[in-house]
């Protein structure tokens, strides 16, 4: 943080000398805002802020210390990724850049020779338990930790003591300031910070003033909390006796007494990581290890070559399974989806199925640790992703297909919206229904499912649900289910950005669900992966979600938030409006807990909860009760599914019951398998849905229920593995 002259607080004399500043472009927070003009500030002690002007308080601060830097100098873009915040910079000339870089460089020189340093002292000692002083030092630290959020109280309840009451603009006042807003020009863009307060204060009619003292402590515990984190990832934790605990990169689930920890990275980091394992393949030994903590600390540096257009974002990897690698996940009301049991319809024959029994656990737990996807991403710098074959420990035991299936889990919500009369309960019903779909990755973000062959299937006649690989590049998964009153047709696709700590997912395909003569659709926003390269990685969804009605012309807006390090993570909050852009009522929630839509100030209507998830869930690759019985192998279906079918795949299944060195080697031979029909010019092909060129997309054609209650029989299907 900053002062009101530019020098930050909270940090000694010399930490906090400026080492460069000035003006360049920032890229908005928001979607489709641009970039807009604000003062950077960086202090030897290695932070980094910005604000509106120099005379103004910081807006946001990261630790290049901490950070990841991409730079494409061809356009004198700087992508700065940090553990709390994520920049994306613009230099206004090449001056600025090398001055801005050269400045950065001596940080990201100084991480190198810590490393090299700690890689020294590795080799020439070998690693010991840790000791008693370790053990001593995690109390203290997680004292500091309960100090801080104290500190933030007393800080809140100072700024509201000292906080002046509200002056009323006189009239005249307010017609001052609203030819302001209406006064426009070319450099509308570069504004200066107090236009924009006086616009926010003309609308509410009131301006008040911050003591400078509150502000400056402020700063102080901001800066300290920054500390505190960067003392916190530094410390090494204490080995625990079980081994699957010491291993899981989840959280801890609802049911258990640790919970707590999601809300406070604090105590969560400090507790254990991951220790390194290595996995044999069947046909190398090679040994995939995470690379030492003290090896990663410090920044880096990654140079992109720059693209033909302007616009081109750096960093862009472009995967085989880009977008549902890391898809939403979904859980449910306050029961297990052991609700099951009553007997189950086919939605064609309209005829009972004999009672399901679902399983509420795998039969193997997940291996000890996943590897480090980045020692793997290092090894293979420039090199198509998808030529690349990871070790199978990088996936859990179900593919893309399957995984994306998770999304529709709580289907029963579109037939409570096909159920009710009023489009505005409608709505609300599918808004639910699209936030319900994020609910299941609460826990998925350190493997991925298996990447379907072309032309491979899932089916999942609990919502008449048909799935289909029908395109390998890009990868492009097609969905069609069908429910009483509702019909649903989503394209999966998307791709990937690496930005140094974090992978951007950026969904580009969408959901289309038709209830009567009504159509709702929607694009997802962007998810990321944090933590990349080291620490607790972990998943979340940012961006807005917008749901169009066709009829109506109302549409539902929603904004996932950006956790913040001290407030609630995982947010969505968002408004309903009406043809006419006025809303007409509020939506709040968590994407992986409940939504809700708000009545009054005081009332709630509760639209979806998400289930418990099962115990024990941190030893089953973070699976809901719904994963779980995605690639079960139930009496109902013996016999009736198709060659195709993710259920039918040797590699998942050896992977799912605990054979690893199987499940390696099927699928090293199911990926040969698909490459030699490629090369003989036999490459399979969707069999149940077709490009439409009219529509620019792929729609259903219909006939995959009836063929399989004839058992298949004139149906030709291709077997793939």
């Amino acid at each position: 943080m900053v002062a009101a002259h530019g020098t930050p607080l909270g940090l000694p004399d010399e930490a906090s000398t400026i080492l460069c500043e000035g003006w360049v472009l920032k890229k908005r927070r928001k979607k489709m805002q641009g970039f807009a003009r604000r003062y950077f500030t960086l202090t030897q002690g290695g932070l980094l802020s910005y604000s509106f002007e120099p005379q103004q308080p910081p807006r946001d601060q990261l630790l290049i210390p901490r950070a990841a830097i991409s730079t494409s100098p061809g356009r004198k873009d700087i992508h700065i990724d940090s553990d709390t915040a994520t920049f994306h910079i613009k230099c206004l000339s090449t001056e600025d850049f090398n001055k801005w870089m050269a400045a950065l460089r001596k940080f990201v020189a100084l991480g190198n020779e810590v490393r090299r340093s700690a890689s020294l002292r590795l080799t020439q000692s070998p690693r010991t338990a840790v000791g008693p002083s370790v053990n001593r030092t995690s109390p203290i630290v997680e004292d500091i930790g309960q100090t801080i959020q104290q500190l933030e109280s007393a800080l809140q309840a100072l700024r509201q003591e000292s906080e002046p009451k509200p002056q009323r603009l006189h009239v005249k006042d307010k017609v001052k300031e609203a030819s302001k807003e209406g006064s426009s020009s070319m450099f509308g863009m570069f504004r200066r910070y107090h236009d924009r307060t006086s616009k926010r204060h003309s609308s509410a009619e009131t301006t008040t003033t911050t003591s400078p003292a509150v502000d400056r402590i402020e700063n102080v515990l901001r800066s300290l909390q920054s500390q505190h984190a960067a003392l916190v990832k530094a410390l090494p934790s204490t080995p625990q006796q079980d081994s699957t605990n010491i291993s899981s990169p989840l959280a801890a689930t609802a049911e258990e007494p640790d919970s707590y920890e999601r809300d406070y990275p604090s105590r969560a980091a400090s507790r254990t990581r991951m220790r390194p394992m290595s996995t044999a393949t069947a046909s190398t030994d090679t040994e995939w290890y995470d690379a030492p903590d003290a090896m990663e600390d410090g920044p880096h540096e990654f140079v992109v070559a720059s693209g033909d257009s302007p616009d081109d974002q750096p960093s862009e990897i472009r995967t085989n399974d880009s977008q549902s690698t890391l898809e939403s996940d979904s859980e449910s009301d306050d029961t297990d989806f052991e609700d099951n049991d009553s007997p189950e319809t086919d939605p064609k024959q309209q005829q009972p199925l004999a009672s399901v029994q679902r399983r509420t656990s795998l039969p193997a737990p997940q291996p000890a640790d996943e590897g480090s996807l980045f020692s793997v991403l290092k090894k293979n710098v420039g090199k198509d992703l998808s030529t690349i074959s990871f070790p199978v420990t990088f996936n859990e035991p179900i593919t893309l297909l399957q995984r994306a299936a998770e999304e529709i889990e709580y289907y029963d919500l579109l037939s409570q919206a096909a159920a009710t009369t009023d489009p505005l309960d409608r709505l609300c019903l599918v808004t639910a229904f699209a936030v319900s779909s994020y609910a299941h990755t609460r826990h998925r973000s350190g493997r991925k499912g298996f990447n379907p062959m072309l032309a491979e299937t899932f089916e999942d006649s609990r919502m008449n649900l048909i799935m289909e690989k029908v395109s390998h590049q890009p990868l492009i998964m097609m969905s069609h289910a069908q429910g009483e009153g509702w019909e649903l047709t989503a394209t999966n696709n998307g791709k990937t950005k690496f930005w140094g700590k974090s992978l951007e997912i950026i969904p580009i395909g969408g959901t289309r669900v038709q209830i009567g003569d009504d159509v709702y659709s929607w694009v997802k926003p962007s998810s990321f992966v944090r933590n990349l390269m080291v620490g607790n990685k972990y998943l979340e969804h940012v961006g807005k979600l917008i749901i169009t009605s066709s009829s109506s012309h109302s549409k539902a807006v929603l904004e996932f938030k950006q956790s913040s390090y001290w407030g609630p993570s995982n947010l969505v909050s968002g408004h309903v409006l009406n043809a006419a852009g006025k809303p007409i009522t509020e939506l709040e929630g968590k994407w992986d807990e409940y939504f809700a839509q708000k009545l009054d100030s005081s009332t709630l209507r509760v639209l979806w909860r998400a289930a418990a998830y099962p115990k024990r869930t941190e030893e089953f690759y973070g699976f809901t009760s719904f994963s779980m019985s995605l690639n079960e192998m139930t009496p109902d279906l013996e016999g009736k599914l198709p060659p195709t079918d993710s259920r039918l795949r040797p590699d998942v299944r050896a992977l799912e019951e605990g054979r690893l060195d199987e499940a390696e080697e099927d699928k090293n031979v199911i990926e040969e398998k698909q490459r030699e029909r490629r090369r003989a010019g036999q490459d399979a092909v969707a069999r149940w849905f077709r490009y439409d060129e009219g529509c620019d997309d792929w729609v259903y054609e219909g006939g995959y229920w009836e063929a399989r209650a004839k058992g298949w029989q004139g149906t030709e299907v291709q077997a793939l593995w």
